[in-house]
């Protein structure tokens, strides 16, 4: 057999991209220097898999900040409002990544939206009038170059254009279907030059195949690849899936001339059955995504030669991971600080490349083979997880009335608005404010043992001080004590709940250069010690305001976790549901009044197919939710906040999550949450986010104004807040302090015009 990878990481193995372009954003570093650090990681990466003996190595996977957006720049989708910039090619690439505010133009970015069911954000493509499809960018063909000056057999790649119009914004009325025809002739271009370069294969990504296909889109589908197909010439054309399976085309796709099609059987357990059922055409090659690309542990070498043989196809087959390995660190070499019986158990790219080739020698029963199948089976011989009684016997405990908050939130919000007596349109934010270098400085000094826990403790009591103080000058209603004790919003609780494990290096791109450090759940999770209540009860000593405390939800924390295989997924997230229950009381009980349960990984976790949304996963995950607050008086206000997302069709499903108030992502995308919200005649108290965190610009208090009149036009003035759209720990203090400023000013110039109109 052969092997291959559907992607690999891009960030580098201490990742040199995010700092080389952060530098360039910063003007430390000319753009010469940053395509020098684009080239030596492409390098390096191509050269790992072909020391790990990788057949078909992936090309045209890096990117500087996402692929979605490298596509939609090839083909030539790119607004006309980011070409006026007059920008060299690459900064107007990070224009719609960013947004751009200079003397030159003030523009905003295009959407960033979560990929699929992941913790990684894509840029949405926007089409409209003035979309010229064609292509116009070199950036595949230049890498293919690259890759063979080094001896690289490349299989060249892109994201299909099914995927590029189900996941794009369409505006003045366009449709997809008005965007077919020049597709079909800009990837026909894609394969003359790929032929012109004598490329063998060329993988076509359509992930979107995963959703729900009905017959509109079936007719889109077939109309896109009827064509292409036609002008591959000898470029051979696999059909790349991930993240679920194909049900709803499978039966065409296999009769189309691919020649090869790629299908998860990790996450697509329907794919198994496909096969099983309608066979596969021997004449096609099954790339075999059978190396987990999304999670952290071992390949279990029986386990996946019993589910290939169960197959029995006649075609050759490609061994391939499940998907691209962008979701999981580069290496697990770096963690010589993991207890030596998890790290045993680790995988990240680096090891799941040696994991295809031994499985290829598995496969060839040689020499090779049989000493990799004994040592994995050794391996597998005796998997502990540490197990805790009293943790299984709470869970055994729990009756249904555990899940019910009350009273009722209609009565809950009468208390509430007697209780707190705030404004209308109060403001805060969503919790976190700019992690500057000193305070990275502290935590690192800290770490290396090089000062004191009171000292670093003091260092934290001080920034907390200093911006408490900030936000009672400049207006805030509601504050937050800054979290500047925390390194990440789901590792630093993981890092204070038994069962989790930590890595030092296991970074993992979540959109642009921003990176987190995912904790590992390996045993059952219980907490032994108040988390947050230290903090949040010094910040409350400060201020007669009101202080939120800020706790991580436990969905979020288990959907941005390497979670444990060996349980159930309820399981896991009702144990850390009780831990999370026992921080919420603890905070109640010190005198925190308004307590905000963040959970922006709910919506990534719902299964692509929309029958399975409610019996595996919302039907546990929403419960999980009420169990954290049921427990709190109805004088406690629980906050919860979620972003980047499409969140329209799960609305229900977030109101009866039983939250007091939820802020969402809205600015970015333009406000088109804002008529969801009120046709769907959203309940919670809600705070629409009015300033983009994830951009540099700095919103006017013009600008602001105008979003907030937006809202008060089609929402309840009642139930709103005004906010953020996300936590500001990623800003510098000038973009954070000048934005937070004109959100209060224009915050007060809608409250007077409210006024004077009650009053006219």
């Amino acid at each position: 057999m052969s092997t291959t990878i559907i992607g690999f990481p891009r960030i580098g193995h201490h990742r040199e991209l995010k700092f080389a372009t952060e530098h360039y954003w910063k003007h430390e570093i000319d753009q010469k220097a940053l395509l020098k650090v684009g080239r030596q990681l492409r390098k390096t990466h191509w050269l790992a898999q072909k020391k790990a003996g990788i057949d078909l190595i992936p090309v045209g996977d890096f990117s500087f900040y996402d692929n979605l957006l490298d596509v939609a720049n090839v083909l030539n989708i790119v607004p006309s409002r980011y070409k006026q910039l007059k920008l060299s090619k690459l900064d107007e690439y990070f224009a719609q990544a960013q947004g751009y505010q200079s003397n030159q133009g003030n523009v905003r970015a295009l959407p960033l939206k979560k990929w699929f069911n992941t913790n990684y954000h894509y840029i949405v493509p926007e089409f409209s009038d003035e979309t010229n499809i064609k292509l116009v960018g070199d950036k595949l063909f230049n890498e293919v170059d690259e890759a063979k000056a080094l001896g690289i057999n490349p299989k060249a790649v892109i994201i299909g254009p099914y995927t590029i119009l189900k996941l794009g914004r369409f505006v003045d009325g366009k449709q997809p279907v008005d965007f077919v025809k020049p597709l079909i002739e800009a990837y026909s271009k894609v394969l003359d030059r790929l032929n012109q370069q004598n490329v063998s294969w060329l993988q076509i990504d359509e992930p979107a195949l995963s959703f729900d296909v009905d017959s509109e889109d079936h007719q889109l589908f077939d109309k896109l690849y009827d064509g292409i197909l036609r002008r591959k010439g000898n470029v051979k054309v696999v059909l790349q899936n991930y993240f679920g399976d194909i049900r709803d085309v499978y039966t065409d796709v296999i009769k189309k001339p691919f020649d090869g099609i790629g299908l998860d059987l990790v996450e697509g357990d329907e794919n198994i059955h496909l096969i099983q059922q309608h066979g596969f055409p021997s004449d096609k090659v099954l790339f075999a995504g059978v190396v987990n690309g999304r999670n952290v542990w071992r390949n279990n070498y029986d386990q996946t030669i019993e589910l290939l043989r169960s197959l029995n196809v006649k075609s050759p087959v490609v061994l391939n991971t499940s998907t691209s390995l962008l979701f999981v660190p580069y290496t697990a070499e770096d963690e010589d600080e993991v207890a030596p019986d998890v790290r045993q158990h680790l995988a990240f790219a680096i090891q799941k490349l040696n994991e295809l080739h031994e499985l290829d020698h598995v496969l060839q029963d040689d020499d090779e083979g049989k000493r990799a199948l004994a040592a994995n089976e050794k391996l597998f011989h005796d998997v502990k997880h540490p197990y805790r009684p009293a943790v299984h016997h709470r869970i055994n405990q729990l009756q249904p009335q555990d899940y019910i908050r009350k009273p009722e939130r209609s009565e809950r919000e009468k208390i509430q608005k007697k209780t707190f007596d705030l404004p209308i349109l109060p403001t805060t934010t969503i919790g976190s404010f700019p992690q500057t270098k000193d305070v990275r400085a502290n935590r690192h000094k800290f770490n290396q043992g090089k000062i004191t826990k009171e000292e670093y403790d003091q260092f934290n009591r001080n920034k907390i001080k200093r911006i408490i103080k900030w936000q009672e000058d400049v207006g805030l209603d509601v504050l937050v004590h800054g979290e500047y004790e925390r390194n990440d919003m789901v590792e630093y609780f993981g890092d204070n709940l038994d069962g989790f494990a930590f890595t030092k290096n296991g970074w993992v791109q979540s959109y642009g250069t921003r990176g987190v450090k995912p904790p590992i759940i390996w045993g059952d999770v219980q907490r032994t010690h108040p988390i947050t209540v230290a903090s949040s009860v010094y910040a409350n000593s400060l201020t007669d305001h009101y202080v939120k405390g800020m706790i991580t939800g436990p969905v979020t924390i288990f959907n941005w976790s390497f979670s444990r295989e060996d349980i159930p997924q309820k399981e896991v997230v009702t144990q850390i549901s009780l831990a999370l229950r026992d921080e919420v009381l603890d905070l109640e009980k010190h005198g925190i009044k308004i307590i905000q349960i963040d959970e922006p990984a709910l919506r990534e976790g719902l299964p692509l197919r929309k029958s399975d949304w409610y019996v595996k996963y919302l039907n546990w995950a929403v419960p999980a939710f009420r169990l954290v607050h049921s427990g709190v008086k109805p004088t406690t206000q629980i906050h919860t906040h979620m972003c980047y997302s499409r969140f329209g069709d799960i609305l229900d499903a977030i109101d009866d999550l039983d939250a007091d108030v939820i802020s969402f992502e809205a600015s970015r995308g333009d406000f088109t949450l804002i008529n969801e919200l009120a046709e769907n005649h959203f309940q919670t108290e809600m705070g629409p986010g009015v300033y983009d965190i994830h951009s540099p610009r700095i919103p006017s208090e013009e600008e602001v104004q105008d979003l907030i009149t937006k809202l008060v036009h089609k929402l309840p003035v009642k139930k709103l807040w005004v906010n953020p759209d996300c936590g500001l720990k990623t800003r510098t203090e000038k973009q954070a302090f000048e934005s937070l400023k004109n959100i209060v000013e224009a915050t007060k110039r809608v409250r007077k015009e409210l006024s004077e109109n009650v009053h006219s």
